[in-house]
């Protein structure tokens, strides 16, 4: 399938004319970091107030995911955020901590959504009409609205962690697996925010007075 250059109204639209007025898009960011939570976020989009310039995150800088973020936070009928933490992903595998994140994510917006549209997952939890979209960020606006909020407020997230813990530099990498996050992996061991069930972390013994 080839990659969009920007993603479209087109899924949404075909929930909008059949009256489903609050379609949400849901995106999570973290699933593949080391270290740190995964991040789902929820958005509702106002169909009448869609800012311009929105993308899959990955493909934005991060100015440019910020300048977003706030503009749908202020346009958007509702947001809702998701937070589960390395232990539980450690305790279940990160395809179920997905879900979870999803489904926080649902609680916690304002409104009850008339319809979803998840990136690439299926939420069997959920008693909501639902789509699951490959390669949803780059196809549907609402999931790529979703994955910028979510980038958004796991990078600053990992930002304040990083002053928790400040030798693994995760303020750089946020929490994802660079070589400089191995070598201070390999120096430090594991701290109490890292995913020990990840290959590349696990439990190691300390090194510090090596």
């Amino acid at each position: 399938m080839a990659r969009r250059s920007h993603p479209t109204t087109e899924f949404e639209a075909l929930h909008w004319t059949q009256g489903r007025r609050y379609v949400a898009g849901l995106d999570e960011v973290g699933r593949g970091a080391w270290a740190g939570p995964v991040v789902a976020a929820a958005v509702v989009l106002n169909p009448a107030a869609i800012p311009e310039g929105i993308r899959d995150s990955k493909q934005l800088t991060p100015l440019q995911r910020k300048r977003l973020a706030h503009q749908i936070e202020v346009a958007a009928y509702g947001i809702g955020l998701g937070v589960v933490e390395a232990n539980i992903i450690d305790r279940t595998n990160i395809l179920e901590a997905t879900r979870r994140a999803m489904q926080q994510a649902l609680a916690k917006l304002p409104l009850k959504p008339d319809a979803l549209l998840v990136d690439a997952l299926e939420l069997p939890a959920v008693e909501i009409p639902q789509q699951a979209i490959v390669q949803g960020d780059v196809r549907s606006v609402s999931i790529a609205a979703a994955s910028i909020v979510a980038k958004v407020y796991r990078d600053q997230l990992m930002e304040r962690l990083d002053a928790c813990y400040p030798v693994y530099g995760f303020a750089r990498h946020k929490g994802y697996g660079t070589a400089y996050h191995q070598r201070q992996l390999d120096l430090w061991g594991p701290s109490p925010i890292h995913r020990l069930t990840f290959r590349g972390v696990g439990p190691r013994p300390l090194k510090r007075n090596r």
